[in-house]
């Protein structure tokens, strides 16, 4: 009988003399481990090479599974030959051994586990059979019997129908000393855990070493939901933690920096005490590797279970914070815990409650739990990660991987026309493919600015144009290297840029982009924000993924092709805009902004938008078909009406800016005559300008927009700023982006507090905070620089007029006749 799931994990290793691929699946029924035996790990090599490969891996004495000459070539038409190895050492040799010999291999940075899900086009939903196998048992004496089933003599394929499984979370945090010593583990989660019956539907427990601080002492109201759990040492705690962890049926780890530091401390002390760490579904330990740029960067394999890292999560799913901090997150979202981080403040605490109040710490270790927790709701996170997995086949906690969901979508494909991959590298050439179209700026005040943006702007050129890795190859074969230059008459290639051209009908890319597309429409009428944002992700990133190096595809025609031609859609339709009447004042990579008069009204802008937005689709339509013979995908939008907009000049001279504005934008429901404040790349949204600055911004502009008298408003603001009314507002936040000790020459104010603050930490005997990267918060002062926690100077408040409140105001002051030195000139010289 056929069972269905989700792919929870996969791993592959050596076995005695045999390749062994594990798969654990999540089903409805609970937990499944898929053993397949007897696969071979495989890479291909050119066939007229094949002689002397074999010559070279038996002279090494490497063991050859087999050998097979295909009907697959490379993309410059050579047959290809495969080598196939019982196991994983036995490929790695090999593959080393023949690159030595100048034998070039391909697809040979493809796992085995991977390519066997691949080339079934399996991405995370799964249908299998197999027989039945004897589950030894956990490691730990708490599981009398394991929690899973498991079955080998594998037959899988493709499920047809979206699993809805539902995957289980435990959100973990632990508490230490700053020598890593652990004090407790926090454990949090609102799903049902097997062998745990919740309270208030709430699973909540810390694991704490020690005793309750007095037996007699009364558990304050606010703990009595709490189960805690009391350790008499660190050893003891570990293996509570492990045998915890063995009786609860966890699919996900969540955490803040989870894996990084929770799992790896774990780890370490696990190792410290001689305890095994015995977490996997199978009471294995986990598998370790380390990020071959950053040594800094883990990953953890789990047998079994996944871990999701909060902060690498929102970042795949395109969030961004000035901080992702947790409380700096849970704050911003949530509305929810602390703004400001005091590192030395919290640790006192900490190490103070552990000592004196530990139900207090075991409150504090649960509530970054539920933090978490929080976050992943409110954004949908555990969602997205799963609906990406089961669009592209990425693991569900791949950080990044937008090469990866290419390669799995469009290798099977390739194969099956009859090519393998090309490796990186083989696309390099002295062409390059420019960025998006950006157009000088028109700067000024104005009103009424529409915005009409082309929907998915590079995917619908992908999909128009044919635009394909493979349907390159195909274009160019047809035509003959020889002869790029084709009239519109051709009917089998359609031109692309720098000599490209694209197969009409041999290709894989926009389709795959249309069924994308098609699941992104049904998403946005469900209104599942989760998988419509994991799919614009997946479309958006695939014109990143061809032109980048670090792609197999890579090639400076295919990402030439449509950024060249998105160069020249926007030229040609604000021409189109311009003849109609309108002023296009700037333009940037899909969108345009049309000033089309200061008198016009609500009404009247709106129907100018409309108009503008289906006559330009109509005549992309007529074009595309009359020069190329093709069906347009390219679809603009009339987005937003800007009743007040700003387009500021660069600063000291009268050029308009780019990827900088601001404006009043209009509700366009006509549900609400309120107007929203929008700003873009000014001071108000960087992370690099202080409070005071972007809380001036703010009120000016929009006193400025809304015609109200602001002079008084300026006088006060540098006034209260002069008297240090202000002082907590004129923090500035900085990222030390490097090694202290590598900022030689032209050293930052941000390096220059950090190095002061740290020369004064070591004298204090405090630990370094700044030597290897992080923020920090510092100050201007008359003295330079000083970091938040270490200030001992006057603030340079004519500093911070100049630099913050001056560079604010006369960005949009003398589009309306005056000036901040003319408004305070007088106050100044009072002081």
């Amino acid at each position: 009988m056929t069972s269905s799931g989700f792919i929870l994990a996969k791993q592959v290793k050596d076995t005695a003399n045999a390749l062994q691929i594990t798969l654990w699946v999540k089903t409805n029924q609970g937990s499944t481990k898929l053993v397949i035996d007897d696969e071979l790990a495989i890479f291909f090599i050119e066939t007229s090479y094949l002689p002397y490969a074999l010559q070279v891996l038996q002279k090494k004495r490497i063991k050859l599974a087999k050998s097979s000459s295909l009907n697959l070539k490379t993309f410059q038409h050579q047959k290809v030959s495969a080598l196939y190895f019982y196991t994983l050492r036995d490929f790695y040799q090999a593959r080393d051994v023949l690159k030595l010999n100048n034998i070039k291999c391909f697809e040979d940075d493809i796992r085995p586990d991977e390519r066997y899900l691949m080339e079934r086009f399996i991405t995370a939903d799964i249908d299998y059979v197999g027989n039945d196998i004897t589950v030894n048992g956990s490691c730990t004496h708490a599981v009398k019997k394991p929690n899973y089933h498991a079955l080998n003599t594998i037959k899988c394929k493709s499920s047809k129908i979206k699993s809805t499984v539902h995957l289980n979370m435990l959100s973990l945090d632990i508490e230490c000393s700053m020598s890593g010593e652990l004090y407790c583990i926090g454990l949090y989660s609102h799903d049902t855990l097997t062998q745990q019956k919740l309270s208030k539907d709430k699973y909540q427990r810390v694991l704490m070493i020690g005793t309750p601080d007095c037996s007699d002492k009364i558990i304050p109201k606010k703990c009595e939901h709490i189960d805690m759990s009391w350790h008499k040492d660190e050893k003891a705690l570990l293996v509570a933690f492990v045998e915890e962890i063995q009786m609860l049926d966890v699919d996900i780890f969540i955490g803040w920096n989870v894996i990084n530091f929770d799992f790896k401390l774990l780890q370490k002390r696990c190792d410290l005490h001689h305890v095994k760490f015995a977490i996997g579904r199978d009471g294995s330990a986990p598998f370790w590797r380390s990020n071959r740029n950053n040594s800094d960067q883990h990953f953890i394999e789990i047998a079994g279970r996944v871990v999701l890292d909060g902060i690498d999560l929102l970042k795949s799913a395109t969030y961004s914070f000035p901080s992702f901090s947790l409380d700096n997150v849970a704050s911003t979202l949530l509305g929810i815990g602390k703004k400001v981080d005091d590192v030395d403040n919290r640790m006192d605490e900490i190490n103070y409650n552990f000592k004196h109040d530990k139900e207090k710490l075991a409150l504090y270790n649960l509530e970054d739990c539920r933090l978490v927790w929080l976050i992943f709701e409110k954004t949908q996170l555990l969602e997205f990660a799963t609906l990406r997995s089961q669009l592209t086949g990425l693991a569900i906690d791949k950080v990044g991987g937008s090469v990866a969901a290419f390669t799995n979508l469009y290798l099977p494909k390739l194969h099956r026309a009859g090519y393998i991959a090309p490796n990186m590298g083989d696309g390099e050439s002295d062409l390059v493919s420019p960025g998006g179209y950006v157009m000088d700026s028109t700067p000024g005040l104005f009103k009424n600015v529409l915005v009409l943006d082309f929907k998915s702007l590079y995917p619908s050129i992908i999909r128009s144009f044919k635009i394909d890795p493979m349907g390159l190859i195909e274009g160019l074969h047809i035509q003959g290297e020889a002869e790029p230059h084709i009239t519109k008459s051709n009917k089998d290639v359609i031109l692309g840029f720098d000599g490209a051209l694209f197969s009409r009908e041999n290709h894989f890319l926009p389709d795959i982009i249309e069924k994308l597309w098609q699941e992104r429409d049904k998403a946005k009428a469900q209104s599942n924000a989760a998988l419509s944002q994991a799919i614009k992700i997946i479309m958006n990133s695939f014109y990143g993924v061809l032109g980048s190096t670090g792609c197999r595809f890579f090639d400076p025609r295919l990402s030439g092709s449509i950024t060249k031609r998105s160069h020249e859609i926007l030229k040609t339709t604000s021409k189109w805009i311009e003849d109609k009447g309108f002023q296009v004042i700037y333009g940037d990579t899909d969108s345009l902004f049309v000033h089309v008069g200061e008198e016009k009204s609500l009404k009247e802008s709106k129907e100018i938008g409309l108009e503008l937005q289906n006559v330009i689709n109509d005549k992309w339509q007529m074009l595309l078909q009359d020069k190329h013979q093709i069906k347009s995908h390219l679809e603009i939008e009339f987005e937003t009406h800007f009743t007040q907009f700003l387009m500021p000049t660069v600063r000291g001279s009268d050029i308009g800016t780019k990827k900088r504005y601001a404006g009043l934008v209009a509700d366009l429901t006509g549900k609400s005559t309120d107007t929203k404040l929008i700003f873009k790349g000014l001071e108000s949204v960087r992370t690099d300008w202080t409070q005071l600055a972007k809380d001036f911004q703010q009120t000016l502009y929009l006193m400025v927009f809304n015609k109200e008298p602001f002079n008084d408003y300026i006088k006060e603001t540098v006034a209260k700023t002069l008297s240090g009314h202000f002082d907590d507002k004129l923090i500035y936040r900085k990222r030390i982006r490097r090694k202290l000790s590598e900022y030689v020459k032209n050293v930052p104010p941000h390096v220059k507090a950090a190095r002061l603050a740290d020369d004064i930490n070591a004298k204090m005997g405090k630990p370094l905070r700044y030597q290897k990267r992080g923020w920090i918060s510092y100050y201007i002062t008359l003295n330079g620089p000083q970091a938040v926690e270490h200030l001992n100077s006057p603030l340079d408040y004519d500093f911070y007029i100049d630099r913050q409140l001056s560079t604010v105001a006369d960005a949009i002051l003398p589009f309306i006749g005056t000036s901040f030195s003319q408004i305070t000139d007088k106050q100044l010289g009072l002081f």
